[in-house]
């Protein structure tokens, strides 16, 4: 079933997510550095389940809407407002609108993304852009990341 279509069938939906996490395609992660699936998306929820190869890393990027992140299992670190956050497994990171973050994982991670769509609004969030010195802090996480960027 395509990621764009998976609604809630019915009042309940329970998710498995060791059986899930196998969705992912490895190969994906394996030559992209990582891959995402989305288990349901419905209305102001979208829950997606993303891994990150040892080495992957997110792109610094923001959304309108309030995040979560479970991290299932690996390591992962998220960078956002001057601040380093290195996640292990059980632990939630909640970032608000706006927020600018990037990750990347030493040994490679699985998490579960939550997003709450809250619906339009006349204004946009505030952007919470990273800051040049934690953009740099990303970069020199990877040396391959830094050198790639600056092509």
């Amino acid at each position: 079933m395509s990621s764009m279509h998976r609604t809630i069938t019915g009042d309940i939906l329970i998710q498995h997510l060791e059986s899930d996490a196998m969705l992912i395609d490895s190969s994906l992660v394996a030559k992209h550095g990582r891959s995402a699936r989305t288990l349901v998306k419905e209305g102001a929820l979208r829950l997606t389940i993303m891994a990150l190869a040892p080495g992957g890393s997110l792109p610094a990027h923001s959304t309108d809407n309030p995040v979560s992140i479970h991290v299932l299992d690996g390591d992962v670190a998220f960078y956002a407002l001057d601040q380093k956050y290195d996640l292990r497994p059980g632990e939630v990171l909640i970032f608000g609108a706006g927020v600018e973050h990037a990750a990347r994982s030493a040994r490679g991670s699985t998490f579960l993304l939550t997003v709450a769509h809250t619906g339009p609004s006349e204004e946009s969030p505030p952007m919470h852009a990273m800051t040049e010195a934690t953009r740099r802090k990303w970069m020199d996480d990877d040396p391959e990341v830094a050198s790639s960027l600056s092509e």
